[in-house]
């Protein structure tokens, strides 16, 4: 099969196109065709090796960690899916993923496409939204009514996450570029702050919860306008433990985790029209396309989602 691959870490002129072996599947994998796939900041990041001592995985690598496609093959154990059916998934993290024509995925990282939501719209929701989904759901006790905080609204996280907590009856306040605001109002956003020319941190107090993608200072400022009783997630960054204590607050940081069952509800969310997925840009898979949507991912300027189709 094709794939493109990297076979030491550097800039994306290390990406290219080789044939490689069909994955094996293990009992409990089905063995996917891949139809589309899409770029996270996490397959650049482990390209240019910034990730290597907390991803120890062996050259040649396939990056690319979001798939949907076709099952062509099942393991042995696999009950619920069997071949023809098309599916979505966030794979585990091996040096096997799925910038290639074929990816093997466990069976419980799987959910089942609709009918109605293409695969370029599949393929851009596993990472970006199950992070999203984890953080609201598991970190945030959002209620109706309360005010939540979302760092980075425009981005791949940030535009799942304004959606499911408006679904949970949220007023939602994002930071964002005002080049970005009628865009996030459409997504639901009430209000929107503009991080060139006013610093959140002193116009905002007593919110209910921060979700935070952007770390650093961003994340460091976040905490004193968080009530007391209140929540913070991070997706980059470490807690602060002493400074959530000092504020009464509950601080979390989290790392993704693959998971079918809620991959299955997210996706049923995008199908019921609960959720839009918004797609940056569509690239072909090819060594130039696989490249040039790498290239995108690291400008740090696309709105939404970047998408490499099979097509």
């Amino acid at each position: 099969m094709r794939a493109v691959v990297i076979d030491e870490y550097g800039n994306k002129d290390k990406l290219h196109m080789e044939n490689i072996e069909i994955p094996e599947i293990a009992d409990d994998e089905v063995l996917v065709e891949v139809k589309a796939t899409s770029v996270n900041p996490i397959d650049w990041k482990l390209r240019e090796g910034y990730l290597a001592e907390m991803i120890p995985l062996k050259f040649p690598i396939v990056l690319g960690w979001d798939v949907a496609g076709v099952i062509t093959r099942v393991g042995q154990n696999i009950k619920g899916f069997r071949s023809g059916d098309n599916v979505l998934a966030r794979p585990d993290l091996t040096n096997r993923g799925t910038y290639a024509e074929y990816t093997a995925v466990k069976d419980d990282k799987l959910a089942k496409l609709p009918n109605n939501v293409s695969f370029e719209e599949a393929a851009a929701l596993p990472l970006a939204g199950l992070t999203a989904w984890q953080g609201i759901y598991e970190n945030l006790d959002v209620k109706p009514g309360q005010t939540i905080l979302m760092q980075g609204g425009a981005g791949g996280v940030g535009i799942i996450a304004i959606q499911l907590l408006k679904h949970l009856g949220a007023h939602v306040i994002t930071t964002a570029s005002a080049k970005n605001k009628e865009f996030l109002e459409g997504l639901g956003a009430d209000e929107i702050i503009d991080y060139h020319d006013t610093d959140f941190s002193e116009v905002l107090s007593d919110v209910d919860a921060v979700f935070d993608t952007i770390g650093g200072e961003t994340l460091d400022k976040s905490y004193s306008i968080i009530k007391k009783g209140g929540h913070l997630v991070t997706i980059d960054g470490q807690i602060d433990e002493k400074k959530a204590e000092a504020q009464g607050i509950t601080a979390n940081g989290i790392w993704l985790r693959p998971n079918g069952k809620q991959l299955t509800e997210l996706v049923n969310f995008v199908s019921d029209g609960i959720v839009k997925v918004v797609i940056d840009s569509v690239h072909p898979f090819s060594e130039d396309g696989v490249k040039e949507a790498q290239e995108v991912s690291e400008s740090h300027h696309a709105k939404g989602k970047i998408v490499i189709s099979m097509k």
